[in-house]
């Protein structure tokens, strides 16, 4: 048994935790019920989980739809790391709310002895490494662990409490990350560069330089997994002409994910183009474009013929009424040209993560500089079901940059992106705020 909390965040660390969370046990939150992790899709963002997958048990003759993502548990005991290798988070699509199972199930020294009772004041403990595994530690009512938890207050996330990852009990992530970005502000111009994996910092000449310099600023190095970049936020920059109106250059890309279904699909890139692109209108020779803005709710795109429909989601109740249900582009004869499951969208949705701060920046030349602030945008608790919400809305829209060039060998651009206006990225979270970092 871990003696403090302190120890146990220590023990996090060098188990490679970057992030930890606790949530306190309800008489529910138990192996037989599972573990509530909250009444919206949100705890995707939080936890890092495999592919999503349907799983339509029959219970009794009643169907029940719900969806499961693994996910590579770990348990933390004073006897070591041990694996519980059928975590699962379990999707319940028309509550909607996730919960956590078989966090039990083959584990060889499962903290059954907390997990399996219905007391109160239970604390599960949660760190989240950067190669996307999940430590827990399963701390007793009557533990000094959980009473420390319990007894004072933290940062709310979702369900969850937010505690720190490094060795200060008052260390905030919110607030240093904060007096980060202050610091940074203070510093006016800034060289544009990019820091490489080895930690050194490069020069760096082409335009896109704006997020490599805030990110090598704050010791953020490229990293294959989708962590969030500074003490679990994700940092995104963006471009204004200057810091009275804070008007973007361009609006913000969501992501890219390709087309899981339609022609696109099956028949490929130079197909789809050759059926629904146009030449190119600035009349360059032997090229087909595919572009436009596609939003739910509007009519054909001239150019293309295909319009943007979304099935599988009441908007109404907010709701998602089949797991199976897909955002897809569709022609006249409502045939299908491309489109998207709901469960791949979620998980190129989930890589956004559940807190992200917008930044905005100026460039000036020679040689390429940054300026970054003062005024910021903090985002907290994203969901999918916000997303689709937004989609049905019109806030966010599908904006494609395709081309093909040539004849029987093409070179292809693929970029499918789904955009949103800048001033209507909080609508994508629960909760969000504009701090002045000049003051």
């Amino acid at each position: 048994m871990l003696e403090s909390l302190s120890q146990l965040l220590g023990r996090m660390r060098d188990l490679g935790a970057k992030r930890v969370y606790a949530k306190k046990l309800a008489p529910n939150d138990n192996s037989k019920n599972q573990v509530y992790l909250g009444g919206d899709f949100s705890v995707l963002n939080v936890i890092p989980h495999g592919e999503i997958y349907s799983d339509n048990e029959d219970k009794a003759g009643s169907k029940r739809e719900r969806a499961k993502a693994p996910v590579n548990f770990f348990w933390i005991t004073g006897n070591g790391k041990y694996v519980a290798p059928d975590t699962n988070l379990i999707l319940y699509p028309k509550y909607p709310e996730v919960r956590m199972s078989g966090f039990l199930k083959g584990c060889d020294d499962p903290p059954s002895d907390v997990m399996t009772v219905r007391d109160a004041d239970r604390v599960l403990i949660i760190g989240i490494t950067p190669g996307g595994e999940v430590l827990g530690y399963a701390a007793a009512s009557t533990s000094v662990v959980a009473r420390e938890v319990i007894s004072r207050k933290w940062e709310q996330l979702g369900v969850f409490l937010e505690l720190p990852s490094g060795p200060d009990l008052k260390a905030d992530p919110k607030s240093m990350l904060l007096a980060e970005l202050k610091r940074i502000y203070h510093l006016r111009w800034i060289m544009s560069q990019k820091l490489g994996k080895d930690g050194t910092k490069a020069p760096y000449k082409a335009r896109n330089g704006g997020g490599y310099t805030l990110e090598a600023e704050l010791g953020i190095t490229p990293n294959g997994y989708s962590e969030p970049d500074f003490m679990g936020w994700e940092v995104k920059q963006y471009g204004v002409n200057n810091f009275t109106k804070f008007l973007p250059k361009s609006p913000v890309t969501l992501m890219t994910p390709e087309p899981t279904g339609g022609l696109y699909k099956h028949s490929g890139l130079p197909e789809f183009m050759r059926r629904y692109g146009y030449p190119d209108k600035a009349g360059k020779a032997d090229r087909i474009n595919f572009g436009g803005i596609y939003t739910i709710g509007k009519d054909f795109h001239a150019d293309t013929g295909l319009r943007l429909v979304i099935e599988g989601f009441d908007a109404r109740s907010g709701k998602i009424t089949d797991l199976d249900g897909e955002i897809a582009l569709v022609d006249r004869k409502a045939k299908v040209a491309a489109n998207w499951s709901f469960k791949n969208v979620m998980q190129h949705w989930n890589r956004k993560h559940a807190q992200a701060v917008y930044v905005p920046s100026l460039f000036r030349e020679p040689p390429p500089e940054y300026s970054y602030g003062p005024r910021i945008l903090l985002c907290e608790q994203t969901d999918f079901i916000l997303f689709l919400k937004a989609i049905t809305e019109g806030a966010v829209y599908y904006d494609p940059a395709m081309k093909l060039i040539g004849g029987s060998q093409p070179d292809k651009k693929r970029r499918s992106q789904f955009r949103v206006k800048h001033e209507q990225i909080a609508d994508l979270y629960y909760k969000s705020e504009v701090v002045e970092i000049s003051i």
